[in-house]
């Protein structure tokens, strides 16, 4: 293990993982109010009011499962250091950056774990890696959006035999109404699982520092401050991903924003008790496909939706080969 860092650094370096939490919520934003924005049903600024509070309260619902997978499940903490944090914070913080100016939902999650594994691998080769966590959380990378995918689709095939005799009118009124609670719990579930993987980030840290004592864990004050950062982010919103993910892949009406959303918060509730760091991009971007090809295929920009998928793949290596750069550029000059 390396020298013990100096606090000030320490802190800044917390501080640097938790503007990463912050962007993380800036980015994601568009994950728990694209929906329920593009159906009128709230407008943009009393959405992200919504979403930041069921964010920030979503610790008083669900375990640490993530928060342990991060910070102990994909690289060995025996080989963490200041030096790997600060790589692989900047490199999910650069490809975070990049993807939001160009509106295109990337995942947050998965660009953290690929600057985890990029700063390992930089450090010591492939013994850095914990396959059986990455394996978890890259076969996620995939089942994620399927799972949300198929739920949103059965959910709007049983609403639309339920509802089957009511009229479109009192239909859109009751979908309105049930939009809240769908919006709710899909943001519960993104806190629940995003806040957790800054969370940590910064307990490894705190770890490899001889902070936590012999056994790893999370302390109350990291988890208040991450969901904190978190919520904040999500406050300011990221409007171009929210236009992409809201209106661009395909139309969505309230009952359809419903079922995108029940979908994705089923998928992201089931994820976070199991302890898998799942992209809620991609949960919520599958349902909104799901929804989108119940009403007809010719309804979903299949082009669109290729090239975020496009850009799901490329996320771990980019931000992997920018975390490596970055470990061995502090390595040179360090």
């Amino acid at each position: 293990m390396e020298a013990t860092l100096a606090f000030p650094l320490l802190v800044a370096l917390i501080g640097v993982a938790l503007f990463f939490d912050f962007l993380n919520g800036l980015h994601d934003a568009a994950n728990s109010i694209a929906t329920i924005v593009s159906t009128r049903v709230l407008k943009p600024q009393y959405a992200v009011v919504w979403a930041a509070f069921f964010n920030f309260i979503a610790f008083m619902f669900f375990g640490l499962h993530v928060a342990e997978t991060l910070g102990k499940g994909i690289i060995d903490p025996a080989i963490v250091s200041p030096a790997v944090i600060f790589a692989a914070l900047m490199g999910a913080i650069i490809w975070n950056i990049v993807t939001w100016i160009f509106g295109i939902p990337s995942s947050s999650s998965h660009a953290l774990v690929g600057g985890l594994v990029g700063a390992g691998l930089a450090k010591v080769g492939f013994s850095a890696i914990v396959f059986s966590g990455l394996s978890k959380t890259v076969l996620a990378i995939f089942l994620s959006p399927m799972i949300g995918f198929l739920l949103a689709l059965v959910l709007v095939l049983i609403v639309s035999w339920v509802f089957v005799r009511q009229t479109p009118f009192a239909v859109d009124n009751t979908f309105r109404i049930l939009q809240f609670i769908s919006a709710s719990l899909y943001s519960l579930g993104h806190g629940g699982n995003d806040a957790q993987k800054t969370m940590g980030i910064i307990a490894v840290l705190l770890f490899s520092q001889g902070y936590l004592g012999p056994e790893f864990h999370v302390p109350f004050w990291v988890v208040i401050s991450c969901q904190s950062a978190m919520a904040i982010g999500t406050l300011f919103g990221g409007w171009r991903i929210v236009h992409t993910m809201g209106s661009k892949i395909t139309r969505l009406n309230p009952m359809q924003g419903f079922c995108a959303e029940t979908g994705g918060a089923i998928t992201l509730f089931a994820a976070t008790w199991l302890g898998i760091p799942v992209s809620t991009t991609h949960t919520i971007t599958g349902a909104i496909v799901g929804v989108g090809a119940a009403r007809r295929a010719t309804a979903v920009r299949w082009g669109l939706a290729g090239n975020i998928v496009i850009a799901w793949i490329v996320t771990l290596p980019a931000a992997a080969l920018i975390s490596a750069t970055f470990y061995l550029l502090t390595d040179l000059f360090g």
